[in-house]
């Protein structure tokens, strides 16, 4: 083999070397997208700190003051403390509502709700979420933290991943703007519902399962416009435009799941 020969041999094989890397690298990548983010609450480390931090959060907030509390109560060394939440206590507040949305996921697992309308099993699973909430005041503490303008994309994500998890874990299967149409609904009838919560005093808070009802009847009348909008010829000549757009709409790919048998290859 010639000088030549063997530098692109060489060459090629670096190459395909960094192929190989930069494609693992790529799925690894979606492996760890395709983990729910309800299992980084339960880490050892972050569930230390939380655990500690949640002494402090009602007089202090999701503040610097807690989590520095928290980093010394828990005995974790201050520099691994910081590795797990670079961001501090922002950091603790969202491993709290993941927390919360395990416990959710993990009541929906356990209780049977097969003989209950969609409706019916919506209400259950904001209601199991709400009273999956061990301290009233934390979460208080964290609808301050996420108002603020530096926080409330943090936040928005957080209400819309809840809302997704309810709707994944009782089946949803749409892959078009439906996807997108119910979770940005059930957000808004979650944060609305969390927030009349807070402030309720009724017993058993009875008054918060009412008003979650009645924002669900409003979901109900404008699944039922939208109903009304396609058996209607006249309608759906005048909205044929915004139809065909809205039907180019499809949900984000998600992740294969990896607790079933078989599977494909890419050919090589």
């Amino acid at each position: 083999m010639t000088d030549a020969e063997q530098t692109t041999a060489e060459n090629q094989t670096t190459a395909d070397s960094q192929a190989g890397a930069d494609s693992q690298a790529g799925a690894d990548s979606q492996a760890g997208a395709g983990e729910s983010a309800t299992t980084k609450a339960t880490q050892p480390g972050i569930a230390a700190l939380l655990d500690a931090a949640l002494m402090h959060v009602p007089f202090d907030g999701w503040t610097d003051a807690t989590f520095r509390a928290a980093v010394a109560d828990s005995g974790l060394d201050p520099v691994l403390a910081r590795a797990l939440a670079p961001r501090g206590a922002l950091d603790l507040a969202v491993a709290y509502h993941q927390r919360g949305d395990a416990q959710m996921l993990d009541r929906l697992r356990r209780e049977d709700l097969g003989a209950l309308r969609m409706r019916d099993r919506i209400s259950a699973a904001v209601r199991f979420r709400l009273e999956a909430v061990s301290d009233k005041e934390a979460v208080r503490r964290a609808a301050t933290l996420f108002a603020l303008p530096q926080h409330g994309a943090e936040g928005a994500r957080l209400i819309w991943g809840t809302a997704d998890h309810i709707w994944t874990a009782l089946g949803d299967t749409s892959d078009d703007i439906n996807w997108y149409s119910k979770r940005t609904i059930l957000s808004g009838v979650y944060s609305s519902t969390v927030l009349y919560w807070l402030g309720d005093e009724s017993p058993d808070h009875a008054e918060t399962w009412d008003f979650l009802d009645r924002r669900i009847d409003n979901v109900m009348q404008v699944e039922q416009v939208k109903v009304a909008v396609n058996k209607s010829p006249f309608l759906r000549t005048v909205f044929a435009g915004p139809i065909w757009a809205m039907g180019k709409v499809r949900a984000p790919l998600r992740p294969a799941r990896d607790d079933l048998p078989g599977g494909f290859a890419r050919a090589r």
